[in-house]
């Protein structure tokens, strides 16, 4: 019974993980993403220039750089969805992947900093620039130290035995579809909170808490397939890594880009240091 579950959730995520990175849908998404930011930027000009009126949408087009947020806000969701189809592949793929959303959602506030210029004399725009100077650097920081990290990264199978391997990785599978189903539930909630109040939620948090439950049970599965003090931590200290990031996405400015580059450090430190210990084991990039 457990083996046909299994074997069916994997078939329904091979389907849609086949879909989602076809290059005919990397294309759909390109080009909607294109199209999104000239027709909001449109929009933008012909309510600054009074030419239509929005309601209750007007103090947002009536920024002209709304369209760049809006642009980046869907890629992050597009973003999102891609994390969900690494989940299955790696733990520390995962968690590297969640950091490149951080550096994201860093630049995006970054340029949101900028939409709050209006007027660009020194005085009235060096709090905005401050801001954007910080959030622009951290997410550079992060990004800088993924690259190290993913250079050094090892993957060592959760077991000896083919079958157990493959089974983790199947259960994985397995989870990832239910946070599909979570995302797609958030995704209706935002949207139904965006035409009740006009204001878009982008609940990146909740996804993250989400993440953070995930990751625990993913712990727990491994304790089925190995009681191995170094694998069991590892896979503990990225929960904890996603932990951090999940508070950097709560805490006000400054601090969310602290406690961002002290998640990147901390996975880091943790690559370098399971690597040191198992330095004697064979050096093959195998999935985890």
């Amino acid at each position: 019974m457990k083996a046909s579950i299994l074997n069916f959730s994997e078939k329904i995520f091979k389907k849609l993980k086949t879909v989602w990175e076809n290059n005919t849908t990397n294309k759909i998404v390109s080009k909607s993403l294109v199209f999104i930011f000239i027709i909001s930027t449109i929009i933008s000009y012909l309510d600054r220039s009074n030419l239509v009126s929005l309601g209750s949408w007007d103090e947002y087009f009536s920024n002209p750089f709304f369209a760049i947020e809006i642009s980046f806000t869907l890629l992050l969701i597009l973003e999102l969805l891609s994390l969900i189809f690494v989940l299955p592949k790696s733990v520390s793929q995962s968690v590297g992947k969640q950091l490149e959303l951080l550096s994201l959602i860093f630049i995006r506030a970054a340029f949101k900093e900028f939409s709050h210029i209006s007027d660009f004399s020194w005085t009235h725009m060096t709090p905005s620039v401050v801001n954007m100077i910080f959030y622009a650097f951290g997410a550079l920081i992060i990004f800088v130290i993924l690259g190290f990290t993913y250079k050094l990264q090892l993957h060592t199978p959760i077991s000896n035995l083919e079958d157990d391997n493959k089974e983790f990785i199947q259960a994985k599978k397995l989870l990832t579809l239910f946070i599909l189903g979570a995302f797609i539930i958030i995704g209706i909630y935002d949207i139904k909170g965006l035409v009740n109040t006009g204001k878009y939620l982008n609940s990146f948090h909740s996804f993250y808490t989400i993440l953070i439950f995930s990751d625990i049970i993913i712990v727990l599965i491994a304790l089925r397939y190995t009681l191995n003090y170094y694998k069991i931590f590892r896979y503990s200290a990225f929960v904890v890594a996603t932990i951090f990031i999940r508070i950097a996405l709560s805490i006000k400015p400054f601090y969310d880009v602290i406690m961002g580059i002290i998640a990147a450090v901390f996975v880091l430190l943790l690559t370098i240091a399971y690597n040191y210990f198992l330095k004697d084991l064979p050096k093959k990039r195998l999935k985890d």
